[in-house]
């Protein structure tokens, strides 16, 4: 059995893979150990594969100590549904998308939205910044710590 087998693996998702999912999984990266979870992103479009995360991420992210700047932009695809155990979306939209892949049920119960984690069943949306300045990247960050807090604390239990 290899060593990655016995981890648990978890895929963020947002739609283009540059601005909130590689935020969220620098986050949540930090905040588990590496010998026992894999955090890995994705984006349900195709517009930013092999990109590094926005200038905009990076910065806020190097601002709270984290390097993102190694991540690649890639898209969502069914094969994520074999290679995880959880898949956080950030939004209603890349719920959708991401539902539409599954190929049963299993598949759409690994999927979650992220912000439910610290609002139970209210399936918030985690706003795009990708279209204004830095201060709703510096909003991004802090909602999504604030739900990777949660996770890790679960996943850590």
């Amino acid at each position: 059995m290899t060593r990655e087998t016995n981890m648990t693996k978890i895929l963020i998702v947002c739609l283009g893979n540059i601005c909130r999912s590689p935020l969220a999984e620098g986050i949540l990266k930090s905040k588990l150990p590496s010998e026992e979870f894999i955090v890995d992103s994705a984006g349900t479009g195709d517009y930013h594969i092999g990109s590094t995360p926005d200038n905009r991420s990076i910065k806020v992210a190097k601002k709270y100590g984290l390097d993102i700047s190694n991540q690649r932009g890639r898209q969502f695809t069914e094969l994520d549904f074999i290679k995880f155990d959880i898949i956080y979306v950030m939004d209603s939209s890349n719920y959708e998308n991401v539902i539409r892949l599954a190929r049963n049920e299993n598949d759409k119960n690994k999927v979650k939205m992220i912000l439910n984690e610290i609002y139970p069943n209210q399936n918030y949306d985690v706003p795009d910044p990708y279209t204004g300045g830095i201060q709703g990247f510096e909003s991004t960050f802090k909602m999504l710590d604030e739900a990777c807090i949660e996770i890790a604390k679960t996943l850590l239990k």
